[in-house]
C-alpha cells in the first residue's frame, strides 16, 4: 500500500501556519503585575534623598522605573487609604473612615483593582496585607480583607508575633498598634513575617510564572512596632539618629484639629533619648523591609520576567518622626499625607527618572488598566499616571486631595506642585496655606496672610469643588453629611 506524501504545496500551508502562530502568540501576551505595599513608610529612603536611611533595593527598583515625588494618600489611615486605592473611589464615596468598617457594606458590588484582573483571566494572589489588618494584632488573619479579590491568598505569621512580649515600649498606655516600642529581634530575615511574606510571594511567582498573574506582597513593617533583626539596628548607630530640632513656636497659628494626632502633645510625652529609639528602630525596619524588596525584585530578574512586568511600590501613607511635635499618621502635614511611589513599566521611556506631578494612591487602578490594556470601571477617582512614565515632565493639571478626621472634625486638604490649603471642618475650625518653594514651609501659616489671598480662594474653590459634600462619620448609615460652601463661580 502506498504512504501518503505530502507535497510540496501542503508542506508550505503548514509551515506558513505554524509560523503564523508565533505573533499570535506574542501578541496575546499579558503583563503581569508584581504589587509591593509597605505599612505606614514615609520617604525616608535612599533613593528619595535620606541622607542616612539605607535602602539599596528599594533605590535599585527606582532606577528601574519612575520615583514619583509629589504622591499622596486620600486617608492618612490603613484602611480608609487602602480602600480608595483598592476601589478606585474617595474616601467620600467608600464611606471608610476608620479601621472597622468593610467597604462591601457600603459597595457590595465594587469591582476591586484585583477583581479587574481577575476577571480579565489574570490569577490574583496575596501574601500578607494588602487591605487592612490590624497590626500586629491581626498578623496571621485575614483581618478585613476581600476574599472577592483573590484566588488565592496567604496570611503568614513569624517569630515577631510570638516575641512581643520581649519588645521596649516607650507609650505603654498606648496598644501596640499604634505605640513606640521596639525589639532588636535574634534569628534570621526569613523567621519574620515579613520574611515570609517575601518567600511565599517568590515561591507563588515561580509556579505562576507561565501565566498572566497579579501578586500583591504586603509587607507589615515599618508599622509599629518596629521589629528588625537586630543587624538592621546596627547601620543606625545611635549618635547619629537626630530628632527633628528649632522652636515649635510657629505652631500657635496652626489650627487645634492640625496638631490632634499626637496625644499628648509633643511626640506622645516621651523625652528625646526614647524618641530617638524609636526613630532608630523606625529606619531599621524599613531596611530590613528594603532586603525583603530586593528578594522580590531578584525572583524577576532569575525567571526572567522583568520584560513583562509591571511592578509597583507603595505605602499607605506617610509617616511623621517627630515633625511639628508629631509621631505617626492621621495630620494633613506632608510627612503624613506623602507616600513613596514607584511604578517601573516594560517599555516605559524614561526609566530611572523621576517626576515633580502631583499623584495620588487613587491613581493607580487607571494607570494599572492603562498599562495592561485592561477596560477599568466607569467612575474611578483617579487619573491615569502613564504620561508620567514617558515624560515625567509631562503637562499635568491635576492637584492631590487628602482627607482625614480629627479632634472631632473632618479635615480637607489640596496638594499642588508649590502650595498645601487645608481647612477643618470647611474653616469654621481653621486653614492653613503652606508654600514649599519657601524655606519656611510648613513654619509659616499663610493663610491669614493678605498677599497670599488670591492662591487661598483659588485653592479653596478648587477643593470645595472636589468634596461638596463634607462627609463626617464611620459606618455608611451613621455619617453626617454637610454640604461644603460653594465654590466661587
Amino acid at each position: 500500500m502506498q504512504r501518503p506524501v505530502i507535497g510540496i504545496w501542503g508542506f508550505m500551508i503548514l509551515l506558513v501556519l505554524s509560523m503564523g502562530q508565533i505573533p499570535l502568540a506574542a501578541a496575546e501576551q499579558k503583563l503581569n503585575v508584581l504589587f509591593i505595599a509597605v505599612d505606614d513608610m514615609n520617604n525616608n529612603l535612599g533613593c528619595y534623598g535620606h541622607p542616612l536611611v539605607q535602602s539599596p533595593n528599594i533605590d535599585r527598583l527606582a532606577r528601574r522605573g519612575t520615583l514619583f515625588q509629589r504622591a499622596y494618600c486620600q486617608f492618612p489611615l490603613c484602611s480608609p487609604s487602602r480602600t480608595s486605592l483598592m476601589t478606585g473611589l474617595n474616601p467620600d464615596k467608600t464611606r471608610v473612615f476608620d479601621l472597622q468598617y468593610h467597604f462591601r457594606d457600603e459597595m457590595p458590588q465594587v469591582v476591586t483593582l484585583p477583581q479587574m484582573f481577575m476577571n480579565a483571566g489574570y490569577y490574583t494572589a496575596r501574601v500578607g496585607k494588602i487591605y487592612h489588618y490590624g497590626n500586629p494584632g491581626q498578623i496571621g488573619t485575614s483581618g478585613l480583607d476581600d476574599p472577592a479579590s483573590w484566588n488565592e491568598f496567604h496570611n503568614p505569621s513569624g517569630r515577631d508575633k510570638l516575641e512581643e512580649d520581649q519588645l521596649t515600649n516607650h507609650t505603654p498606655k498606648r496598644g501596640l498598634g499604634s505605640s513606640l516600642s521596639f525589639l532588636k529581634a535574634e534569628g534570621t530575615d526569613e523567621e519574620q513575617t515579613d520574611g515570609l511574606v517575601a518567600n511565599k510571594v517568590i515561591e507563588l511567582m515561580e509556579s505562576r510564572k507561565d501565566q498572566p498573574f497579579f501578586l500583591a506582597a504586603g509587607f507589615y513593617r515599618p508599622h509599629c512596632p518596629f521589629i528588625a533583626p537586630k543587624r538592621y539596628f546596627e547601620l543606625y548607630p545611635i549618635d547619629q539618629v537626630q530628632m527633628p530640632g528649632g522652636s515649635w513656636d510657629y505652631l500657635t497659628l496652626a489650627p487645634k484639629s492640625a496638631l490632634a494626632s499626637t496625644t499628648p502633645w509633643p511626640w506622645f510625652g516621651v523625652n528625646e533619648e526614647q524618641s530617638r529609639e524609636a526613630l532608630q528602630a523606625y529606619w531599621a525596619t524599613i531596611s530590613f523591609v528594603d532586603t525583603q524588596v530586593g528578594k522580590l525584585l531578584d525572583a524577576v530578574d532569575r525567571l526572567k520576567l522583568a520584560d513583562r512586568t509591571v511592578i509597583v511600590f507603595w505605602s499607605d501613607h506617610g509617616y511623621h518622626i517627630g515633625e511639628h511635635g508629631l509621631w505617626m499618621k492621621q495630620s494633613l502635614f506632608e510627612n503624613s499625607a506623602r507616600v513613596p511611589l514607584i511604578i517601573a513599566a516594560p517599555g516605559q521611556k524614561t526609566p530611572g527618572q523621576s517626576t515633580g506631578r502631583t499623584a495620588e494612591l487613587v491613581d493607580l487602578y487607571p494607570t494599572l488598566a492603562d498599562l495592561t490594556g485592561l477596560s477599568a470601571p466607569d467612575g474611578l477617582a483617579g487619573k491615569s499616571l502613564r504620561p508620567l512614565l514617558d515624560d515625567p515632565n509631562a503637562a499635568w493639571e491635576k492637584p492631590a486631595f487628602t482627607q482625614t478626621q480629627r479632634g472631632g472634625f473632618p479635615g480637607h486638604s489640596i496638594r499642588t506642585e508649590r502650595f498645601r490649603y487645608t481647612e477643618w471642618d470647611s474653616g469654621k475650625q481653621g486653614s492653613e496655606l503652606y508654600d514649599y518653594d519657601s524655606p519656611e514651609g510648613e513654619t509659616r501659616n499663610l493663610a491669614s496672610e493678605p498677599a497670599h489671598a488670591a492662591t487661598m480662594e483659588k485653592l479653596r474653590d478648587q477643593l470645595r469643588a472636589h468634596h461638596p459634600e463634607r462627609v463626617f462619620g464611620g459606618k455608611a448609615g451613621k455619617t453626617e453629611k454637610k454640604t461644603a460652601p460653594p465654590a466661587k463661580p
